[in-house]
Formats: structure tokens, sequence, C-alpha cells
């Protein structure tokens, strides 16, 4: 499967085989792939949480609006993300360079974020964004299923997995063996409803 078919076929599944279990190796490769998603100054403000434990998936599905897909599927993947990641473990993001490098690197992202709340969190959501969409497309190519979700309870979720300060949850990824096709696609917009030359 090329990208253009991987990006074509990934489509949001909500019934899964729940007797079907992906191994722990592919799993954690989902999680090394997304690790390499783009991420400003190499940041890397993501933690994905893999939940195992069964009562934790049925108390997410409760904070899911009772959603089946998160009992069902084989692997419940909770990606959350650090908003204050910009001023932490920066020597370690920049290690494989030279250090008058890393310095520049790790000096410059503390001054660019530092005092503006809003473009932290923007950009955490921003780089949990750019990793989910990783985690589908590859799920997708490894020929597993997948749905993102954000319709739960964000601060019971959050109570559930003991979500760290300054973390958020961006995004539920469920990952596994579908056993519906998704839905015709809802409807995309014209070409020329969204491709802006130069300006609008």
């Amino acid at each position: 499967m090329n990208t253009i078919e991987t990006i074509q076929r990934r489509r949001s599944i909500r019934h899964f085989d729940k007797d079907f279990k992906i191994p722990k190796e592919d799993i954690d490769q989902l999680i090394k792939l997304a690790m390499l998603s783009p991420t400003s100054y190499n940041i890397q403000h993501w933690k994905f949480v893999v939940v195992d434990d069964i009562e934790k998936k049925q108390q997410l599905q409760d904070a899911a609006i009772g959603q089946v897909q998160v009992t069902e599927a084989s692997h419940l993947i909770l990606v959350t993300t650090d908003i204050k990641a910009w001023e932490k473990d920066m020597s370690d993001k920049w290690k494989n360079v030279p250090k008058e490098v890393g310095d520049f690197m790790s000096s410059s992202a503390r001054e660019f974020y530092k005092e503006k709340n809003q473009l932290q969190r923007d950009e955490a959501i921003r780089s949990a964004s750019f990793a989910t969409q990783t985690i589908l497309l590859a799920a997708t190519a490894m020929g597993y299923q997948t749905g993102t979700m954000i319709g739960f309870d964000f601060d019971k979720a959050a109570e559930i997995i003991s979500l760290p300060e300054h973390h958020i949850i961006s995004n539920f990824v469920v990952v596994g063996k579908g056993l519906k096709e998704a839905m015709p696609r809802g409807g995309q917009l014209p070409l020329e409803k969204v491709l802006i030359t130069d300006s609008f």
C-alpha cells in the first residue's frame, strides 16, 4: 500500500473484533513512528498512554459516553501532551548535534514560548495532532483499522489515568481489527472551496 492509498483507506471505525489482539511489538512500532512526527524546536510534547487494564478501559468507556470501540478495539491509546515540555529535557532533545547548536535551539525555544500560555497550549496540541495522524496512517499501512475520538469527558478521563499537571489529553485513538466498514464519507468540500492562492 503506497502513501496515497494509505491516506485514502484511513477511516474512523467504530466496531472492532474484541477477540483480536495486536502484538505488542506492533504497538511499540506505532509509538516509535509517532515519535518521528514533526514538532516545533524538537520539543516532543507527546506522551502516549496505552491502556491495557480492563477496568480502566471500562471507566474510560463510561467517560466516553459508552462508546463501544473504547473496550472492543484491541488497543486504546490516549495521546496526551505536555504544555510545559518546552522547559524540560531540552539538552536530551538536542544531544545528537553540536553543543552550540543544541544550546541555541534550547534557549530559542524558551524565549519563544515563555509567558505565552495560549501559544504553549496551541503548540502542544499541534504536536499531539501530528503524532495522532502518524499513528492512524501507520496503523492503516500495517493492515489495522483505527478511530480517533474527542467525544469524552476530559476531566474524568484525566482522573482515570492520573494525568500530571500541565498535561492535557488531545484525543483517544483506538486500533484493532474492524468488524464493519465505515459509512460512506459524509462529503468533501470541492477543491475550489478550500484551495486558496496567495491570500483570501
